[in-house]
């Protein structure tokens, strides 16, 4: 079996902004992060050994790190030891590839076979690194600039031009685009003109050993909840683009008419500032008290993955307000757990969760509306638990990462076909 019609032996894997070795719900580090760490330790286990490329952000982080047997995460200096903001990012990309590509040079030639990058910024880096290392570039976007601005929150900050530009040159040179949903992919085709054949579709995925159902009165008593409480809650970065606010007005409203007992409302919100939302660190709690239920929301740091299986198992339902979202892995880990989801009605939330079945789709963000649903999943608890364990089982990272192994043997066999009629 030649080069081209197997597995690749080692990927290397682009994630410029976020390191999966973060704890996801606050910073830059969300789904992508568990995206990739779940993905690359697979393959791992399937004999392809994974290289994760990512921004040092301090001078105390090793150079290379184990995040699992046959997976390493090289820490790249480009750029001062902290945190950045995304839209510093760009003039530190040079600085990157230049890591990126050392690293490479370091060793026998051919030592990648493929190069997966993952958000626009690493697709900048894995364009040059395809071209200098003469191997395929497979691209997973995650977010388009074009589609996050059709649908910004009131107040928030629209993604800049070059942004959409630097999408473009990625989807224009990538010899595959990943997209989580047919509505990504179809994204990708009409608004950014990428050519179908080029495009797959790989749904993300949970992990089912972890995520799993339970005990509803044994997770409020781990967490200190209250056994008898109407309990919601929002698990996230909080930010404008997830709307965590459209959950408290819900929640007054909720109250407003008479539709839950005060005295037993509890209002979760797990997960940190993240993006637009730092230059408001505490507008939910100030939120809060405007609208006179402070008293009635508690706010948890983020958590990892099995103190957050509590959080879903504890709560009548999980709501996930969001102005857009590519998938929504929240949606999927809290159905895992049997718990409900309340979501609005846009991009991946559409797949994430089956209407009338697991959880109940909003279509915008009234408080009026988002009342209503709320009330409507705890009423229903029990029939769409029992719909949102079923859906979640057709997601799992294993299928995922053998999707991604498709796409990655496929982009293989067009880039070495164009490199031949180039040649030629």
């Amino acid at each position: 079996m030649t080069r081209w019609l197997r597995p690749p032996r080692r990927v290397a894997l682009l994630s410029v902004h976020t390191s999966p070795l973060e704890q996801p719900g606050t910073g830059d580090a969300g789904g992508m992060n568990v995206y990739i760490a779940q993905t690359a330790t697979r393959m791992a286990e399937r004999g392809i050994e994974v290289e994760v490329f990512t921004r040092a952000t301090s001078s105390e982080l090793p150079p290379v790190a184990e995040l699992a047997p046959g997976v390493l995460v090289r820490h790249v200096h480009a750029g001062p030891y902290e945190p950045l903001d995304r839209s510093e990012l760009p003039a530190q990309l040079c600085a990157f590839t230049a890591g990126v590509l050392q690293t490479e040079a370091n060793n026998e030639p051919g030592f990648y076979d493929l190069v997966h990058s993952h958000y626009w910024l690493s697709g900048q880096v894995g364009w040059l690194a395809r071209d200098r290392w003469g191997v395929p570039l497979v691209h997973t976007a995650h977010t388009l600039a074009r589609v996050k601005n059709a649908a910004l929150a009131e107040g928030d900050t629209p993604e800049p031009r070059t942004r959409e530009i630097g999408e473009q040159q990625v989807v224009d040179q990538a010899d595959s685009l990943v997209a989580n949903t047919e509505m990504e992919a179809n994204d990708l085709i009409c608004q950014y003109d990428a050519d179908p054949a080029k495009v797959s579709t790989v749904s993300p995925g949970v992990d089912l050993r972890q995520f799993t159902p339970g005990s509803q009165r044994d997770a409020r008593a781990a967490l200190g909840l209250p056994r008898d409480a109407t309990i919601f809650a929002f698990v996230g970065r909080i930010q404008p683009l997830k709307a965590p606010d459209v959950l408290l007005h819900a929640a007054a409203e909720l109250l407003a008419q008479c539709r839950v007992d005060r005295s037993k409302l509890v209002v979760l919100i797990v997960g940190g500032p993240s993006g637009t939302g730092l230059e408001q660190p505490r507008a939910l709690q100030d939120l809060a008290v405007r609208l006179g239920i402070e008293d009635l929301v508690r706010f948890m740091p983020p958590l990892p993955g099995p103190a957050l299986a509590k959080v879903y198992r504890a709560a009548d339902a999980i709501a996930v307000p969001s102005h857009n979202e590519s998938f929504g892995l929240v949606a999927i880990e809290a159905q895992a757990c049997g718990t409900p989801v309340v979501a609005t009605d846009v991009g991946g939330l559409r797949v994430a969760v089956n209407d009338g079945v697991s959880g109940l789709l909003v279509p915008g963000h009234s408080s009026v509306d988002w009342a209503h649903a709320l009330a409507r999943s705890a009423e229903s608890r029990e029939k769409l638990s029992v719909g949102a364990r079923n859906h979640a089982r057709a997601f799992s990272w294993d299928h995922t990462t053998d999707e991604l192994i498709g796409a990655y043997m496929q982009a293989a066999v067009t880039f070495r076909k164009e490199r031949s009629e180039v040649a030629s």
